[in-house]
């Protein structure tokens, strides 16, 4: 039976896996490989490694979580760097990263197609230029692949720009502006701020209950103060207890529109993948009234916006922070191991590895410790199979040392 791939170019066999994706996630698997000398091959749509960082990130971005938690496996933060990297810093570290494991993506190969042939037991993996085929694929492009855009009624109407977050920079660009910023989340929190400083107006558009904790707690971060309140204490118990901590720094957050779901947030991220905000600053904002945070929209005008509650505004620019989504279904033939939204159907910790050689990193919700954790997996399942074919490189290569040097990082 024949099959699209089967184009002019010469299949290139990989001996080692095929990462697609050169950002966080595909270097930290090829890095844990080529650590235990196994070869890999990424492919990367764009000219750069972790281009969601250079590409579609505003200029002010931090880390939001402490560096010691958004360590790649087997290289720590350069110990200079502040508790919360900039996005310059974390690119350089990034480079550093793929120069010290000599990974060298090839890159602006967009996948436009990655099958399974059961009769050889090859993924053949088809780019706008060639052909790769290997007995394993790791999908590394992650759950944040591609910006949302929802179907707002009348959106195609508004005479003012709209940009996603993706192609927003720096408020700079919309001084003294009355904007429309669609979603609350740390993205549309951050925005908001930035704008703040610029001068605009940022009206922040709330549709869902949503938690908001401090960053930092007496000087420690209020992610760090959790886990290890979790290693003694029950998990509802630790939710309450951050509930608390944060009512007493940021006040009751409903008189501002912002109401709290009724599951906490730790049990709330676990089970549904939904992330608190960490506040840095926006929540002082919404306090003063410089920030304003406004209900559901039902409809965008030519010139603004009608809410739910039946008000209606003017508004010179729209920003969608309305977050990101897999792009999994675009290109890879498995329906049985991804939802039709992209995402591993077998949860945390356990959706790492489907069938047929397929890998998945960098879809846990939990950021990069959740990428640290499955890279390291999936590097030793693949090590353990590679070795069987091609004989170990050296007479010292353990099967779990991955792990221990992840976890004792030297």
């Amino acid at each position: 039976m024949s099959s699209c791939l089967e184009v002019e170019h010469s299949p290139i066999f990989v001996n080692g896996p095929i990462i697609v994706g050169a950002g966080p996630s595909g270097l930290s698997v090829a890095a844990c490989l080529s650590n235990q000398g196994v070869p890999s091959v990424i492919l990367e749509r764009t000219n750069c490694l972790a281009s969601l960082w250079q590409k579609r990130t505003y200029d002010r971005l931090k880390l939001h979580l402490p560096k010691h938690y958004c360590e790649l496996p087997l290289m720590k933060f350069p110990k200079k760097f502040p508790r919360y990297p900039s996005k310059q810093q974390f690119i350089s570290y990034i480079e550093s990263y793929a120069a010290r494991f000599n990974i060298k993506p090839v890159f602006n190969q967009t996948v436009e197609k990655a099958e399974f042939d059961v009769v050889s037991g090859i993924w053949k993996v088809k780019t706008q230029d060639s052909v790769y085929t290997s007995k394993w694929l790791v999908v590394a492009t992650g759950e944040n692949a591609e910006p949302v855009v929802p179907d707002i009624p009348g959106l195609k109407n508004f005479t003012g720009p709209v940009i996603h977050t993706s192609a927003y920079k720096s408020g700079s660009e919309f001084s003294n502006r009355m904007v429309l910023v669609v979603g609350c989340g740390n993205s549309g929190m951050e925005v908001c701020l930035d704008l703040c400083r610029y001068n605009a107006l940022p009206h922040m558009v709330v549709r869902n209950p949503l938690h908001v904790l401090p960053r930092d707690l007496f000087g420690l971060s209020s992610f760090g103060i959790a886990m290890t309140l979790l290693k003694w204490l029950p998990l509802k118990l630790v939710d309450n207890l951050l509930l608390l901590l944060a009512n007493s720094s940021l006040g009751n957050t409903d008189r501002f529109g912002l109401q709290r779901p009724k599951t906490g947030p730790i049990e709330l991220k676990n089970a549904t993948g939904k992330t608190p905000v960490l506040d840095v600053g926006a929540i002082s904002f919404i306090q003063s009234g410089q920030i304003r945070v406004t209900q559901a929209v039902k409809e965008i005008t030519k010139k603004g916006a009608k809410f739910v509650d039946g008000q209606e505004m003017e508004f010179e620019s729209i920003i969608l922070a309305t977050g990101y989504k897999s792009n999994v279904p675009d290109w890879l033939e498995e329906d049985s191991f991804f939802t039709k939204e992209g995402m591993p159907k077998t949860p945390f910790p356990n959706g790492w590895k489907g069938y047929n050689g397929l890998y998945t990193v960098g879809f846990t919700r939990r950021g990069l410790l959740g990428t640290a954790f499955d890279a390291v997996k999936i590097a030793e399942d693949i090590t353990g199979q590679w070795m069987k074919s091609n004989g170990p490189l050296c007479g010292n290569i353990c099967s779990s040392c991955i792990i221990h040097l992840h976890f004792n990082k030297s």
